[in-house]
């Protein structure tokens, strides 16, 4: 028993020899900032779309040639107006889907429920002048680009730092 109590007191005392490793306190990571999220609205892709010249610049005279041929493009029968389901058809064919921005009821302005060209132009020259930020007449490929944060979080960290989901009844 002592030559027990001998070698396990020779083999434990490399052990005890050793100094403990320094006590480092935890400093909380340096939170990053939100990557913002570039997006653009769907009449913003349109109007992108009516650079004629190729200089990713849209003049107010290519702005104006390309709502007419989107608007003609629609109204087949040539009658200066688009009722609400052609103004649809419009819509999804030149912003990408029948329910987006501007409404028929916010550019029919006097409420016959038909959309003449007046009216859609008379609408379009208030997106003009949104987005033309610097008031130069012409809209450049960054004024129609909107930068929002990240509103739900970094979806690399995903499931960290969330509270946990409530439960279901």
């Amino acid at each position: 028993m002592r030559l027990f109590l001998l070698l396990a007191a020779f083999v434990a005392t490399p052990a005890l020899a050793q100094q403990a490793p320094p006590v480092v306190p935890a400093v909380p990571a340096a939170r990053a900032q939100p990557t913002p999220t570039l997006a653009a609205e769907p009449v913003a892709v349109m109007i992108a779309a009516f650079d004629r010249d190729g200089d990713a610049k849209v003049s107010r005279a290519e702005f104006e040639a390309g709502l007419r041929q989107s608007f003609d493009s629609v109204d087949t029968r040539k009658t200066g107006a688009l009722g609400y389901i052609a103004f649809s058809d419009w819509s999804e064919r030149w912003l990408g889907d029948r329910n987006t921005l501007p409404s028929p009821f916010e550019t029919d302005r006097d409420g016959d429920n038909r959309i003449t060209y007046a009216e859609l132009a008379a609408r379009f020259v208030l997106l003009f002048d949104r987005f033309d930020t610097n008031k130069d007449g012409t809209i450049t490929r960054n004024e129609l680009l909107t930068v929002r944060p990240q509103m739900f979080g970094d979806p690399r960290r995903r499931g960290r730092d969330t509270a946990p989901a409530a439960p279901r009844n």
